[in-house]
């Protein structure tokens, strides 16, 4: 190389580190821990990442899936992540050890299970089912206990004013529904989906307060909170992009397309992908629009702390349970753009 090449390089050589420092600062990397690999459940976050939204707010978002709450609960405490992704009870049951952990978006805003009959039945109201047969997947799951509760709630006793039948899983809920060997259903989210593409037409009769018993959200240890508002700031602002993106009508295909990201499997079959994908849109709609997306309802709380403590997975209720949610950043990231 002649000398004058040379020196040219080298005079070239700090502004092409200098640029890579820049380009290196300018974005920061975000590792979220996940109890499952759910892409559809996880939409907004695959849209916000597909339509660049992230990458506008100079965020690299790295999403990892591991086998339950719990475990994500362990990863983020390990600082395996920055966020995780786990639901009230686990958070619940961390800070009843003494991990200040901080619940910052309320994403699955309502119940994942619902008490459901077919649109054309004449039931309205849980109570119009006293003296009916209500199908579950299978005896044990959480769905039974949701339903039961709401029974509870109207005087009503299992055995006495209803009984339960396990019927199977979604699809055998529609034989069951066709042969009027149930009158209802405890639907998850997945058993709605396969109803609604088998062409029964569902009508909830989840009463709202228990609506309100909300899953999964976005939590961060509060150092991590204290330390770093402004990157979970501009973290919440793509995801509600990213969530207005996805419920779009005009935008489902290109949704369906990042899900791909998340769980490739879950689209192979794209009729049962898009009925999903219905549900996961009213699971991930405020309950108060005017709240904005991500915003906590203290009284949702106090419900939660309260079956909780009587189901013994608190053994009383916490010292402070406000310190176990924030609001702090729901108005930035709604703000208008």
């Amino acid at each position: 190389m002649k000398r004058r090449q040379f020196m040219a390089a080298a005079a070239g050589l700090p502004l092409a580190l200098a640029a890579s420092r820049v380009h290196s600062q300018a974005q920061d990397e975000l590792t979220i821990v996940y109890p499952s690999p759910g892409g559809l459940g996880y939409f907004a976050l695959y849209a916000a990442i597909g339509e660049g939204y992230f990458a506008e707010e100079k965020l690299k978002i790295q999403p990892r899936s591991v086998n339950g709450s719990a475990q994500a609960i362990q990863a983020l405490l390990a600082g395996q992540a920055q966020l995780a992704h786990p639901g009230p009870g686990p958070l619940m049951a961390a800070r009843e050890r003494g991990q200040d952990l901080v619940y910052v978006y309320n994403y699955f805003t309502r119940s994942q299970f619902n008490l459901v009959v077919p649109e054309a039945s004449p039931f309205q109201k849980p109570t119009d089912l006293k003296g009916k047969v209500i199908g579950v997947g299978t005896a044990d799951g959480a769905e039974v206990a949701f339903v039961r509760s709401i029974f509870d709630a109207d005087g009503m006793k299992e055995g006495q004013d209803y009984k339960f039948i396990t019927v199977g899983e979604g699809g055998m809920a529609v034989a069951g529904f066709m042969q009027k060997a149930i009158d209802a259903y405890a639907s998850d989210t997945a058993g709605a989906a396969t109803l609604t593409l088998r062409g029964v037409k569902l009508r909830s009769l989840t009463p709202p307060p228990f609506q309100s018993f909300f899953g999964n959200g976005y939590v961060v240890t509060r150092k991590y909170l204290d330390e770093n508002r402004n990157l979970l700031e501009r973290f919440g602002r793509a995801l509600v992009r990213g969530t207005k993106f996805g419920i779009d009508p005009a935008n489902r295909a290109a949704t369906l397309k990042h899900a791909r990201m998340g769980n490739p499997q879950q689209l192979e079959n794209m009729p049962f992908a898009e009925a999903l994908l219905d549900v996961y849109y009213k699971l991930t709609s405020p309950i108060d629009p005017a709240k904005g997306f991500g915003y906590n309802h203290p009284a949702a709380w106090e419900m939660w702390q309260q079956t909780l403590v009587a189901s013994g997975d608190l053994k009383k209720p916490l010292p402070d349970l406000t310190r176990a949610y924030s609001n702090d950043l729901v108005t930035a990231w709604n703000a208008p753009r």
